[in-house]
């Protein structure tokens, strides 16, 4: 792949990824290794290491807060929840990628030449 088609697949994942994470926390009453389990068994993410700097930046950012649940065995856990904050935001995220997925599919190139479907 060449340098910029990695920094824009780079630049779209890391969206998609703070997007999907959202509705993962959003869902249900998660921790941290059941979104990576999520993403992984999605093909999202490959690494573990690129999910927490993100936890920490959507923390940091007032989108998401966390909770300890005392475990009946072993260590209590940390669960993970959106703020206020976000909720708005996936929800403005969700619109976005609403559109987004709505001009895409409405456009397709057919022989070299464009098509636009109304």
């Amino acid at each position: 792949m060449s340098e910029n088609i990695e920094k824009i697949t780079s630049q779209m994942r890391k969206w998609i990824l703070e997007y999907v994470i959202l509705m993962i926390i959003d869902s249900d009453e998660v921790y941290s290794s059941d979104i990576l389990n999520i993403l992984k068994n999605n093909k999202l993410i490959v690494v573990e290491w690129t999910l927490y700097p993100l936890l920490s930046r959507l923390k940091n950012d007032s989108l998401i807060a966390y909770y300890w649940v005392e475990s009946k065995s072993g260590p209590p856990r940390k669960y993970l929840k959106l703020t206020k904050q976000g909720k708005e935001t996936l929800k403005t995220m969700s619109i976005i990628w609403n559109e987004l997925k709505s001009a895409v599919n409405n456009i397709s190139i057919k022989k070299n030449s464009l098509i636009i479907n109304n």
